[in-house]
Parts: structure tokens; C-alpha cells; sequence
């Protein structure tokens, strides 16, 4: 089946480029060759740079304006794809005299190096005349809203949990576990890829990733047909910097705290049509001690039996990260990019918990004491190749080919020693081993087709291969006193090999009507075989099935500034891998946790109605949804005879939301910005598990405000507040989580540099979280103390010098099927 497909995927790719070929596209002959223009404008007076000069290229016959740019922070501009020929170079600025250059390019020399011009001002200059232009911190597009996370100063020292805390609709937990609207069903992708980074623990993977290196995240609540359909809630991308450039700059940023300690240092070089990058980061925390208590009740028969514990831990993590991409330009029409990374993590735990369990329906009463050690190292790596295709008959007809390879190792180790405190139970005394060492790889192919209907329609189209391939080893031993060594206990050692084949393709659109309205309307079709087998126990099992996930979303302006749309569309959720794996970890042999192999998918539609509007300096987005979701798969807990409690996930049944949210960014007195938003829904879920007939209802919430405050000499002030309410499932709730952190910072060494203080939550050092969960016959509550307050300094300085312009060459590969969910069971 896969050789098939991918086959066919070829066999259909080279028709379409066969077509372009002997269609439209031709190779550019000498006369169609184009370069580019570059400079550095500054004030005549104190050759100090000039930002936001108007700088046009002008047609001297026809006297049309063939292209056009502002110059950046340090006077430097650039036009590309400039065709070669005779023109008028028009550089104009408010308050200066207008220059205009005459130059011509030939093939020979199609690119135009004006060197450094000096505008003079004028007469009619107004000294405290001052013109300022800054991005938005939050925009709203058609189909995404984007948080530019560069420009929020608040992010230095932090890492990607971080950042994402600050983006609208969006809420991070104490450990990192995202959700979107409530949802923890989303997919993240990195620079509009999917990664196995984020397949096994996403919490663990975003505070590898630092904050000084994304650029933005996109939140994505309505994807269009070419995203992939995975992701009941949505979808978030996050972007990382990303440079072209003409010379040699690299930037060191390091951030030592009370907590977290982190360093990065990163490199970009480039010069004519190519250009290199990379990235390394690592951080380390300091071993976090923390406390937990534990308390079960459930019925037998008549008589009630408790289990009650309260332990110690320290905990500890340490990760790197480290990227590399090159691209390069054979023409103005044909480029290729490559990208590898790596990356890796551990996470070390040790805890001592003293156990009283009473079961007097058999007059039985222990008290003992356990102690664990837990280590996990995962590591990975990614390499994607694209090649792309423009036409020069049209700037945004293109052809893409995009091939991934993505690999992951994860390995568990867990050690528990156990004894009774008050008699000499041979049942009690535990001494086990428990390794669990799994693999992951997947092969991506990819081709995509974008070709302008005219000046008003776009049409997207494309296919995909996606061939994943997961082994979990697991091998369980215990000590054995009366041989006096370490037997393996066959029942709980196995291995399990799981493929999940996704092949899929759609067709989209996105068609302008009029100068008011907007429609992106599409359809996207996958196919999903999923395969798995156990070398010793449990029979195989195979699962298939199709998806027809269609899309539409209108769009409405009202003036430049105020934008509604509505939008429909429909979303899976395949179980992700941490949720299959039947893999029981040994932490606590009363209450355990499990994988699923037989969950089914869940399917959620979602209907959505959005208003954004920006008026005299404030920004508003207010958005209402409706959400039905089938199938839903949640964590579900079950006590058996034996006073054992298992989580294992299934599919509960239906759950009917509704909710709102909203988002706001004000500025103040010039120096002041604040920017808040609220998400506001409705839980109403019911089902039948296991015979037994379930509904619960709750209203949700979440929410976050920042304060920016710029003063004089450079210095900056932040303040960021985040709560988002407990989390509802059918049998209770899991904990709520606030966080509180301020920091100043300022820029030094001619803004080649900034020193930074930061305190996260100054007024709790430790925080509390709690979950409460209900059934017909037992109740169970839980709570965690950890250690929380910090405080950090954060150091960032940059050097070399070059001409560059953001430059987005990302892959064209989002494999979207991967991750969700709150839990940290992982291959």
C-alpha cells in the first residue's frame, strides 16, 4: 500500500510539472534575468541611518512604478526580482529633499549597488517632528490570528511555554500541556512542520526550544484544506527567526536564574543566492523539590476501603536544541532549502511516599513506605528537502516538492523500592525494574500546487504521503528473594510495533469578491490505515478509514481597519501515540496508568463568527463558536476488586460546546500598551463507558493581561497575569493554574546589546494544584505542592554585520497527525 501510493504521488507529481513545463513554463531567456538594487540611506548632517525612507523604482518612458520598499533600522534597503533595463530610483523621506538616481542593470551586471546617499533636509523641517512604524504585537488575518513574539520583550530568558502563555486564546499549564479554547486536541507545528520532537512529551519539547528564537506563533481556529486534518481544536505554528542575509551576524543570549538557566548562540551568513544558518541552545533547572498527597475511597459492597499517601520529590530537567539550514537560489525561478536538527532532553524525578491503605472487608491494614527513581532521555533529529517552482509568468504561481525524514528515540527507566513500616509482609516488599526504549520514524512526501485564477482566485491543491513507524520495548523485572536475583516477568514485557499510514490530498480555494469580501472554501480527503502487533502477547489488530473534511470561511471589511468572518469546518483527532502505547509504568502499583491500542478517532465541526476592529490605538477581537464534537476521547479511571485504579483513554461519547472569547491591546500615553484577552465555553459532554451511563456540565474559563511600559534611556517594564479555570472531564476535574512574573530590561551598547531582570511569581513561592475525580462507587482527589517563585538575570548581545531581510523558507511539510492531549506517557 505505501509503495503504491507514493508511486502514484510521483506519477502525478512529474504530470503536473510535465504540463508546466510544456505549457507555460519556460526557461528564462537572457532579456527576463533579474537582480537587484541595494543601499544605505543616512542624514547628510551626521550620517546617522535613516528608517521608513520611501524608496521607488520608476520606469523612465513610461513613468510607472515598477517596485517599491522602506529602508530598516540601520538605512539599509533591498528590491529583488528587479527585471534589467533603465530606471529612475526615487528615494523621498518627510522633511528631506527628494533624490532621484538614474542607473541601469544589463544581464551582465543585473545587480545595483548604490552605495551610501545622503538626504539632505529641507528648510521646512520641523524639529519635533517624529515618525515611528512598529508591527503589531497581535494581527488578525483571514485565517489566523498572529502574536509577533520578537517584538514582546517580555519573552527574554523565557522558552517556547513561555511564549505561548502570552499568545491570544491560548493556555499553558504548570508543566507546559497547551490548549487551545479549552481543548488540549491542537497540533503544534514548528516553522510550519509537524515534529517528532513534539510527539512524545509537546510539554517537555517547548521548554527546549528558547524564546529568544521564535519570531511569532500563528493560532490557527479555522485551518483551511491544506493544513492537514488533524487537531479537533486547532492548530499553532510556531516560527522561528529566520534570515537572508548578505554578510555575517551571530547573537549570544544567556538568562541564569533561581530555576531555569539557559544559553543560545546562533550564526547567519550568507552572500549572492545562498546562505547558511545555524542555531544551538541547551538549558538546565535546578533540582525543584516539591510534595504530594493522595487520597482514594471506593466501596465494597457495603464496606468502604481507602488508600491515603503523602510523598517528597526533587525533580531536575536539562535539553539541547540545535538547528541548521542552508538554501540556495539557481535563478529567480528555481531555489532549494534543507534544514537538519537535533535535539534532546532528560528529566530525572526521585520521591519518597509513605502509604496507608485499609480494606476492612478483609481485615487488611498496611502502612509502607515507597521510594522511586525515575529517568527519561529523549532525543531526535529532522532533515526536509524542498525544491520549489516559480513561474515568471505569475509571481505566486508555484510548485513545490517537499520530503521529510524524522526520527525519535525515547528511553524510560524507572526503580522502586518498597517496605512495610509495621511488620515484616513479604507481599509488600518490592524491589522492580521497569525500562521502557521506543523508537519512532516517519517518511514525508509532499507535493503542492498553487496557481492564480486570474487577479481575484487562487487555487491550492496537493497530496501527501505520510508512513509512520513506532516500537515500544518494554521490559518489566522484580526481585526475587527466595533465588536472590532480578526475574523478568513475562506478562509485563513485550514489544509493540504500531504503523499509521496517512495518505491524503484537497483542493482550495481562495477567491476575492469585490473590495469587501473574501471566501476561502475547500475540501481535504485522508485516508488512514493503522497496523499493530505484539511479539508475544495480544493479537494483532488493524484499523482503516476516510475523512472528507471540507472548509469555508467568509470574510467581511467594514473600512481598512474593521474585518468580519464567518467560518465552518471539520476537524480529526486521531489518538496520538502516548495514548496507544499499552505500556504500564510501575510508579505506583495501585494506581496506574496505561495506552489504548482499539481508541477510534473523534471528529469535531465547528461553526465560528469573528469580529476584529483597531480604532484611535485599540485593538479588538471578539469571536463566538459553536463545537460538536463525537467519539471524544478522554483519560477515564476504573478501581478493580483489587484496590487497583487504572487510567486508560477512550472514547466517552459527545460533547456540545459553546463559548466566546475576546482579546484587546490598548496603548496609553505612548509609552504604555496593555493587552488582555478572556475565553469563555461550556463543557456538556455525555456517553455511555463500559455500560455505565455518563453526563456532566461545567461553564470554563481562561484568561491573561500584560503590561508594557517604555521609559526613557531604553529601559522597559513588563507585567504578565495568566489563570486559566480546572479542567473538566465526565468523571471530575484536573487542576486550575495562575502564574504571576514581571521584569525590566535594558538595551546597552548602542542596541547591540540588553540586560534583564526577571521575578516570576515574587508574592507564592509554591503553588498548589488539585484534581478531584467521581464515579459510582469510588471517589479520588489529589493535590501538588511545588516549589515556584524565581528569579533570573538575562544577558543578549549581537555582532557582525550585514544587509538582511526576513526571509520566510520554511518546508512545505506540516504533518499535522501527531500529539494532543495533557498527558506525558510517551514512547
Amino acid at each position: 500500500m505505501r509503495l503504491y501510493f507514493t508511486i502514484i504521488l510521483i506519477l502525478w507529481s512529474i504530470q503536473i510539472f510535465g504540463q508546466q513545463r510544456g505549457g507555460n513554463f519556460k526557461r528564462p531567456a537572457a532579456s527576463t534575468i533579474k537582480g537587484k538594487i541595494t543601499g544605505i540611506i543616512v542624514d547628510a548632517k551626521d550620517d546617522k541611518p535613516l528608517s521608513f525612507v520611501t524608496v521607488v523604482v520608476r520606469n523612465p518612458v513610461t513613468q510607472k512604478d515598477v517596485d517599491g520598499t522602506i529602508s530598516e533600522d540601520n538605512g539599509s534597503f533591498k528590491l529583488s526580482n528587479i527585471p534589467v533595463g533603465n530606471y529612475n530610483v526615487l528615494i523621498s523621506f518627510v522633511g528631506y529633499e527628494t533624490i532621484t538616481k538614474k542607473i541601469t542593470s544589463t544581464p551582465k551586471k543585473p545587480d545595483i549597488n548604490l552605495g551610501t546617499v545622503k538626504l539632505a533636509a529641507t528648510f521646512q523641517q520641523l524639529d519635533e517632528v517624529v515618525v515611528q512604524g512598529e508591527k503589531e504585537l497581535v494581527e488578525s488575518r483571514i485565517d489566523k490570528i498572529v502574536y509577533n513574539a520578537e517584538r514582546d520583550v517580555a519573552n527574554a530568558g523565557g522558552d517556547a511555554s513561555d511564549v505561548l502563555r502570552r499568545a491570544p486564546l491560548l493556555s499553558v499549564d504548570l508543566e507546559g500541556n497547551v490548549s487551545l479554547r479549552g481543548s488540549s486536541n491542537i497540533q503544534i507545528l514548528l516553522n510550519g512542520k509537524p515534529s517528532t520532537l513534539f510527539a512524545g512529551s509537546p510539554a517537555d519539547a517547548l521548554k527546549v526550544i528558547p524564546a529568544d528564537q521564535i519570531k511569532s506563533v500563528e493560532v490557527i481556529t479555522t485551518p483551511s484544506a491544506k493544513y492537514d486534518g488533524e487537531g479537533t481544536a486547532g492548530i499553532i505554528n510556531i516560527i522561528t527567526k529566520k534570515k537572508k542575509v548578505e554578510g555575517f551576524v551571530g547573537n549570544v543570549n544567556m538568562s541564569v536564574g533561581t530555576r531555569q538557566n539557559n544559553a543560545v548562540l546562533g550564526l547567519n551568513a550568507g552572500r549572492g543566492r545562498f546562505g547558511f544558518n545555524a542555531n544551538g541552545s541547551t538549558y538546565y533547572s535546578w533540582p525543584r523539590d516539591g510534595s504530594s498527597s493522595f487520597y482514594r475511597e471506593d466501596n465494597v459492597g457495603e464496606t468502604l476501603r481507602t488508600l491515603n499517601e503523602d510523598g517528597g520529590t526533587e525533580s531536575s530537567r536539562i535539553g539541547f536544541f540545535a538547528t541548521a539550514g542552508a538554501f540556495y537560489d539557481f535563478n529567480a525561478y528555481h531555489n532549494l532549502t534543507s534544514s537538519f536538527r537535533l535535539r534532546g532532553f532528560g528529566f530525572d524525578r526521585e520521591g519518597v511516599y509513605l502509604t496507608n491503605y485499609n480494606d476492612p472487608s478483609i481485615d487488611l491494614s498496611q502502612r509502607y513506605q515507597r521510594s522511586s527513581i525515575s529517568d527519561r532521555l529523549v532525543s531526535g533529529y529532522e532533515w526536509s528537502m524542498d525544491y520549489i517552482i516559480k513561474f515568471p509568468e505569475h509571481k505566486e504561481k508555484e510548485l513545490a516538492f517537499s520530503y521529510k525524514l524524522d526520527g525519535n528515540v525515547s528511553n524510560q527507566d524507572f526503580i522502586i523500592e518498597q517496605e512495610d513500616l509495621i511488620g515484616d509482609d513479604v507481599e509488600l516488599f518490592r524491589d522492580e525494574r521497569n525500562e521502557n526504549d521506543g523508537t519512532n520514524h516517519e517518511n514525508t512526501i509532499q507535493v503542492d500546487y498553487t496557481h492564480p485564477a486570474g487577479e481575484k482566485i487562487k487555487i491550492e491543491t496537493g497530496a501527501k504521503a505520510v508512513l509512520r513507524s513506532v516500537k515500544s520495548d518494554y521490559n518489566y523485572e522484580f526481585f526475587d528473594l527466595s533465588r536472590n536475583a532480578y526475574i523478568v516477568d513475562a506478562s509485563r514485557t513485550d514489544v509493540f510495533d504500531y504503523e499509521q499510514d496517512v495518505m491524503s490530498g484537497y483542493f482550495s480555494s481562495n477567491i476575492k469578491l469585490g473590495d469587501k469580501y473574501g471566501l476561502i472554501a475547500g475540501v481535504r480527503f485522508e485516508h488512514t490505515r493503522i497496523t499493530g502487533a505484539f511479539e508475544n502477547f495480544e493479537a494483532p489488530f488493524e484499523n482503516d478509514y476516510n475523512n472528507w473534511l471540507p472548509n469555508i470561511i467568509v470574510s467581511r471589511k467594514f473600512g481598512k481597519m474593521t474585518t468580519a468572518k464567518l467560518s465552518y469546518n471539520r476537524r480529526i483527532q486521531r489518538p496520538s501515540l502516548r495514548f496507544i502505547n499499552p505500556y504500564v509504568q510501575i510508579d505506583n502499583n495501585r494506581n496506574i496508568s496505561v495506552g489504548n491500542p482499539q481508541i477510534e478517532p473523534e471528529l469535531t465541526d465547528q461553526i465560528e463568527i469573528s469580529y476584529n476592529t483597531f480604532i484611535k490605538k485599540i485593538l479588538l477581537n471578539v469571536s463566538g463558536y459553536y463545537k460538536r464534537t463525537t467519539d471524544n476521547i478522554e483519560s477515564f479511571l476504573q478501581v478493580d476488586d483489587e484496590g487497583i485504579s487504572t487510567v486508560t483513554y477512550q472514547n466517552v461519547g459527545e460533547n456540545n460546546s459553546i463559548g466566546m472569547n475576546a482579546f484587546t491591546s490598548v496603548t496609553m500615553f505612548k509609552i504604555w500598551t496593555l493587552r488582555g484577552g478572556i475565553n469563555l465555553f461550556t463543557y456538556n459532554a455525555s456517553g455511555i463507558v463500559d455500560g455505565e451511563s455518563l453526563t456532566n456540565e461545567a461553564i470554563l474559563f481562561n484568561g491573561n493581561i500584560n503590561s508594557n511600559i517604555k521609559l526613557k534611556n531604553d529601559w522597559i517594564i513588563d507585567m504578565f497575569g495568566f489563570y486559566r479555570s480546572r479542567r473538566q472531564t465526565l468523571q471530575g476535574f484536573n487542576p486550575s493554574f495562575s502564574i504571576f512574573s514581571m521584569g525590566i530590561r535594558k538595551t546597552i551598547w548602542e542596541k547591540r546589546g540588553s540586560i534583564g531582570l526577571r521575578i516570576v511569581e515574587p508574592f507564592f513561592e509554591n503553588k498548589k494544584f488539585g484534581s478531584e475525580l467521581r464515579g459510582d462507587d469510588y471517589y479520588q482527589t489529589s493535590e501538588n505542592v511545588i516549589a515556584f517563585r524565581s528569579f533570573g538575570i538575562n544577558f543578549s548581545y549581537k555582532f557582525g554585520k550585514l544587509d538582511f531581510k526576513q526571509q520566510q523558507r520554511r518546508s512545505k511539510i506540516k504533518n499535522d497527525d501527531v500529539g494532543g492531549g495533557d498527558d506525558n506517557q510517551q514512547f
